[in-house]
């Protein structure tokens, strides 16, 4: 399916939860209120939401949060969305977690048909780490990622860049990424949500924020896609693929290939706009049918790129819709 612009919408990400167990603080605010239980997708919906997306076109998904393996019998939505993959349906089901609950998931998740995931992990030190997750244990987390690589997923480790937090740990994680056979992705920050801290002063570029790597390395553009914006690098001598997400500074949008579904049922069309429809309201009035006439009314108000950059500058525009209720 296609949008107003031409472009082709193939990749659903869908946040279960906005809940996490984390409080990151570039995602939101440490006093976080979240949604009521009942105001969430049931998982038959998500399920039937999803299938209705996958007939229209969509050939990956990825399930996101919040912490997507918070919510409380998770697996069973997961296993339901992996018998997509293992019928043809779907290309792929990945997805992103802050790995505290990895070493519990990492089998099911293997089993349900998931062969890579991305797990956030901004700091390989332990004060650092529990400061900028409000309290996440490091250990935890790299015992869940080893748990993970032994069942065979392939990881992605996504590190958000902090000017003044975590810059100057570029080189050791890009190590840690090259010594287990990881992939590293580095994320510019972006201004979204009310109340989260220091984001203006804590954006750094990210051309600034791997320079300190290209003193004693070469990167090198690659032919290596997934379904999301990052663009690839091989990084000599230490053999790691490296990705870079620059919403701020070489925007993406020309190839945006996504719609976002939340655990409300509003599905977001950008993640930097207000823009969505009700998907929530329509399943459990309108049934199949008030679904598909929502996807084409999703697909016709996707705008063609985000504002971000005049968000950051001034506050007023900002979004305040936090990052927990898109998952990324």
């Amino acid at each position: 399916m296609q949008d107003n612009f031409g472009r082709t919408i193939d990749y659903l990400r869908i946040s279960v939860t906005d809940r996490c167990n984390f409080r990151c603080t570039y995602c939101m605010p440490e006093q976080q209120t979240f949604l009521p239980r009942t105001d969430l997708l049931d998982y038959t919906e998500i399920a039937l939401i999803a299938g209705r997306f996958i007939k229209h076109g969509i050939r990956k998904i990825r399930l996101t949060g919040g912490e997507p393996l918070a919510r409380r019998d998770v697996d069973v939505l997961i296993q339901e969305l992996g018998r997509n993959v293992q019928s043809g349906a779907l290309d792929e089901l990945t997805l992103t977690t802050n790995g505290s609950r990895l070493s519990h998931y990492a089998p099911i998740l293997r089993e349900s048909g998931v062969r890579r995931i991305n797990v956030s992990l901004d700091s390989l030190v332990p004060a650092k780490f529990s400061a900028v997750t409000r309290g996440g244990d490091l250990d935890q987390v790299l015992n869940g990622i080893e748990i993970a690589k032994a069942n065979g997923l392939g990881i992605r480790i996504n590190m958000v860049a902090l000017k003044g937090v975590n810059d100057d740990e570029i080189a050791p994680m890009a190590k840690y990424c090259a010594t287990n056979g990881f992939d590293l992705a580095l994320i510019e920050t972006m201004p979204l949500g009310d109340g989260v801290s220091g984001r203006t002063g804590q954006f750094i570029p990210l051309d600034d924020f791997v320079r300190p790597l290209l003193e004693n390395a070469t990167l090198t553009p690659i032919d290596h896609r997934t379904a999301g914006p990052a663009r690839y690098y091989q990084l000599e001598p230490l053999h790691l693929r490296l990705g870079l997400i620059t919403p701020m500074t070489h925007n993406f949008c020309g190839d945006c290939n996504r719609l976002r579904l939340a655990s409300d049922g509003k599905v977001h069309m950008c993640l930097g706009s207000e823009f969505h429809v009700d998907f929530r309201d329509a399943i459990r009035s309108g049934g199949m049918e008030a679904v598909d006439r929502l996807l084409q009314k999703a697909l016709r108000l996707k705008p063609e790129r985000h504002d971000f950059e005049r968000q950051m500058e001034d506050k007023d525009l900002r979004l305040h819709r936090h990052m927990n209720a898109t998952g990324g």
